[in-house]
């Protein structure tokens, strides 16, 4: 991949998103097989909670007892959060700011864009959006090493000889997991949904179990107990909710698979199975601990006669890999867009599936994840010890969306000042009261999210400003498309065939062009300057792929627009493509692409830090033939010199 100079026009040949593309939303068929598949995939992460939030709510140092103004205050805490941060929050809200049925960060960044244009906020939106997709590939990072490793822990309630295997067994299924993630998981998959059916099945009879024996812990659901829990001991309870919050990690997930299921089978899911599974297991851990506090050390796995332990371990390890697995695909599909909306360079992305569009691999991030994840188990050990880290960069997220959904709120929706206001207090206090109290960790952990997130943010910021000053520069020295045609159409030798030059702009005449006419001396008998374009939106259709302008003299000037979850397949759009004369004939077109070395600049648009960070970027970038998809044999680069 890596490369001697940049490849100006195939890396800037995908221009920022435009305002004006449209596409119709994705149709869902199915919606029973859609919400069965929502519970595997979209819950998997919060699904697997019960394995540790309790627990570490009760952990030593925030010096809560086993009690039951604790115990219903923490229960009564975690449901109320299912109540206004997932349910009316994700769910009634958040889930409405899609982008064309897709949701996300990037998704609600480019919805925002697209409605408002040129009024959209520009520096602070983009700003939230990266940090939350870095804060992203932080939790991507978290979720398989703590959840794997909270489920091999069960083995310690089987017997503590199981204690020192705990890492070498984690990391031995982490391997396995992000080893077969290049065979695509497609078949796998399809298990996905019935596994965590029968997952959340037994931690609801678990529960029920547990609450048949003292049924008053129904009375947990009450919000007094939350009054009561603070008035008992203000500080403590303050502190422990940077462990509440780890009941509701996976709630970004709701609106980031939107695209995948729909809104109303990952509702139904959510209201249906999913909550009424998780509370009736946490209320069931608070029962049993009100009977045996000595099984405080892991109640998930206690709660379970000892003939059961092995098969809900073996269950809860399904559990885990599939909330694993979910949250690295979704690593995927985030790059996908950062990298079609111009905010990572390109990378190789292959789809594992022939017919399933969202089913791709990315091998960069696979293995950057599979190492950090590595380093993380071995750094950490214990699932309780990575906890501080987690909670921080799911709140961090949450709070970002926050304040990503009330600009379309207010911007879009138009929604009255006084009845939006009143939410927009309620979702911002709550998450950040839970940020306050995850940040009280930062020494224990916290930091991580924090650090991944600024280095990934400043990737991110860097490739984008980077993008722009050269894209800048190279419109800066365009000569006009007119008069080279007037110029160079009489005077230059023209040759049989069609060459197709590739350009960032969709005016000016590309570099590549001019370095051809002047070395080579020939101009080709059809000409077509080909810009990419990545909507504002998820899927562009057909209809809509092409525009073509005919510029006079053979000359043609060609726009292709893709959708920011498409694959960027300029061969097989050509071949749709009608010109004046004939279609497109591969053998007979050749495809020019400028390669193009960053100077020292006078007047530098960056600091030079990350002017050098850019460049290392751009060279390491897949090459634009690859990620074009263009046939290897029809093309040409040619290079030349670019000042940021």
């Amino acid at each position: 991949m890596t490369t001697t100079g940049v490849h100006a026009a195939a890396t800037m040949a995908a221009t920022p998103p435009t305002a004006s593309d449209d596409a119709a939303p994705p149709i869902h068929a199915g919606q029973a097989a859609l919400t069965i598949g929502a519970v595997g995939v979209v819950f998997g992460d919060i699904g697997t909670s019960p394995l540790y939030a309790l627990q570490a709510t009760l952990d030593p140092r925030y010096h809560l007892g086993i009690n039951i103004t604790d115990l219903f205050g923490i229960v009564s805490l975690i449901f109320w959060s299912f109540v206004f941060v997932v349910t009316i929050k994700y769910v009634f809200i958040v889930m409405r700011c899609d982008n064309r049925g897709e949701g996300g960060s990037l998704a609600l960044y480019a919805l925002i864009r697209r409605e408002l244009g040129a009024k959209a906020p520009k520096a602070w939106l983009m700003a939230l959006a990266l940090f939350a997709t870095a804060l992203f590939y932080s939790d991507s990072m978290l979720t398989p090493a703590i959840s794997v490793i909270s489920a091999v822990e069960g083995l310690s309630v089987i017997s503590s000889s199981f204690q020192p295997y705990v890492v070498t067994i984690a990391l031995a299924i982490l391997v396995g997991l992000f080893v077969i993630q290049s065979h695509g998981t497609e078949r796998v998959g399809k298990l996905f949904g019935p596994v965590m059916l029968v997952y959340f099945a037994a931690i609801a009879a678990m529960g029920v179990y547990q609450i048949v024996g003292r049924p008053e812990v129904l009375r947990a659901l009450n919000p007094v107990y939350i009054v009561g829990f603070f008035t008992a001991h203000p500080f403590y309870s303050f502190l422990s909710l940077g462990a509440v919050i780890y009941a509701v990690t996976g709630a970004e997930a709701l609106y980031a698979d939107m695209g995948h299921f729909g809104r109303k089978p990952i509702t139904r899911a959510w209201l249906y199975v999913v909550v009424p599974a998780l509370m009736l297991n946490y209320m069931g851990q608070a029962a049993m601990l009100l009977g045996n506090p000595k099984f405080v050390d892991n109640p998930f796995f206690h709660m379970v006669p000892p003939s059961l332990t092995v098969p809900l371990l073996i269950l809860a390890t399904f559990a885990t890999v599939i909330a694993s697995q979910a949250v690295i695909s979704g690593a995927f599909s985030v790059t996908q867009q950062a990298i079609q909306l111009g905010f990572m360079p390109r990378m190789q992305i292959q789809h594992t599936s022939s017919h399933a569009e969202g089913q791709i691999y990315v091998p960069t991030i696979n293995w950057a994840l599979a190492v950090m994840v590595g380093l993380l188990v071995l750094a950490f050990r214990h699932s309780a010890a990575m906890l501080p880290a987690y909670g921080l960069a799911v709140v961090g997220t949450m709070l970002i969306t926050t304040l990503m959904q009330y600009v379309v709120v207010f911007r879009i929706w138009r929604t009255p000042l006084w009845r939006a206001g009143i939410g927009f207090v309620v979702f911002v206090t709550v998450d950040a009261v839970y940020l306050a109290s995850g940040l009280t960790k930062l020494l224990e952990g916290a930091w991580f999210p924090i650090l991944v997130g600024f280095v990934i943010f400043t990737l991110l910021t860097t490739w984008a400003r980077g993008r722009h000053l050269v894209i800048a520069r190279l419109s800066e020295a365009a000569m006009p498309i007119g008069i080279f045609i007037k110029s160079a159409a009489t005077s230059a030798t023209r040759v049989p065939g069609t060459s197709v030059f590739m350009t960032s702009t969709a005016d000016g005449v590309p570099p590549a062009l001019l370095h051809n006419l002047k070395h080579n001396k020939v101009l080709h008998e059809r000409v077509i300057l080909l810009t990419v374009k990545i909507a504002n939106v998820p899927q562009v259709p057909d209809e809509r792929r092409l525009m073509i302008e005919d510029l006079g003299n053979g000359f043609h000037r060609l726009i292709l627009r893709f959708g920011f979850m498409q694959e960027p397949d300029v061969a097989a759009a050509l071949a749709t493509a009608d010109l004046p004369g004939n279609r497109f004939v591969m053998m007979e077109t050749s495809f020019f692409l400028s390669r193009q070395t960053l100077l020292p600049s006078s007047r530098p648009g960056m600091a030079i830090w990350r002017e050098k960070l850019f460049a290392w970027m751009m060279r390491n970038a897949e090459s634009a033939m690859e990620f074009f998809r263009l046939p290897t044999n029809r093309v040409v680069e040619l290079g030349s010199q670019v000042e940021i």
